[in-house]
């Protein structure tokens, strides 16, 4: 494993990305900063964080054994690695919101952002995004976010939780090079309201019920309609009212 710690960058995944436009990076090379200045979410979405309170940073992986079809299975990995972690914290009531946020209760303490690096329709590699919400006690206009410690009344030590986060990410990699089967078994057991009646809005505006019933092999979300009806979504395609 190799460790870039940074003060400050815009973006922990776009350094990498960089870094992939000239050499491909060594395996399990990880970037960390203690202030990113434009962090993304999903979508081009923006990821708040305040200044040393959290934890950012980035993790390229070798997925080169795994088929452009397969590469959702690296979303799930990172995302029960992170649960898995924060479990080991105490954390209560940990729950992942499709695709890959990740929930204590209802609020949202950390968000996954995978870029995977395609050449000639061959999966090579995956660049891993990881935002938790450590220690920042004050969220601007967000009502759904929280904190560690909003939710524990413990001040962490950075260093300790982002080297348990990372620990938990990498053995969950490691499972990709085996069955891939129980990986979405337990990613779909933990995903938040799944299979309770849940209201959902399409992204033409219309406002629905249904039921979370899991994921395609390809991520996309399964809900159960009206009549009993699966229809699969894909990002952006329908929120959660939640």
């Amino acid at each position: 494993m190799y460790i870039i710690k940074l003060d400050a960058i815009d973006s922990t995944n776009s350094y990498l990305k960089t870094i992939c436009v000239k050499n491909t990076p060594k395996d399990l090379t990880v970037v960390i900063a203690e202030h990113q200045t434009n962090g993304r979410g999903q979508m081009g979405t923006n990821w708040q964080v305040e200044a040393s309170k959290n934890l950012t940073f980035s993790v390229f992986k070798d997925v080169s054994f795994l088929k452009v079809s397969e590469q959702f299975y690296i979303s799930m990995a990172v995302a029960l690695g992170i649960t898995k972690a924060l479990k080991e914290l105490q954390i209560p009531k940990i729950t992942i919101k499709w695709p890959n946020d990740i929930l204590s209760e209802h609020k949202k303490i950390a968000g996954i952002l995978i870029q995977n690096v395609i050449k000639n329709n061959t999966l090579e590699g995956s660049i891993i995004g990881v935002g938790l919400n450590v220690n920042q006690k004050f969220f601007d206009n967000l009502p759904n976010a929280s904190s560690l410690s909003l939710i524990s009344g413990i001040i962490y030590n950075k260093d300790e939780v982002f080297h348990l986060i990372l620990k938990n990410i990498l053995e969950y990699l490691k499972r990709l090079e085996s069955d891939l089967k129980p990986l979405k078994k337990e990613y779909e057991d933990k995903l938040f309201r799944i299979k309770k009646p849940s209201t959902f809005k399409s992204n033409g505006g219309q406002v629905f019920s249904g039921f979370i019933e899991g994921v395609s092999l390809d991520g996309k979300l399964k809900l159960r309609l009206e009549d009993d009806i699966i229809k699969t979504y894909d990002l952006k395609e329908v929120e959660l009212f939640y």
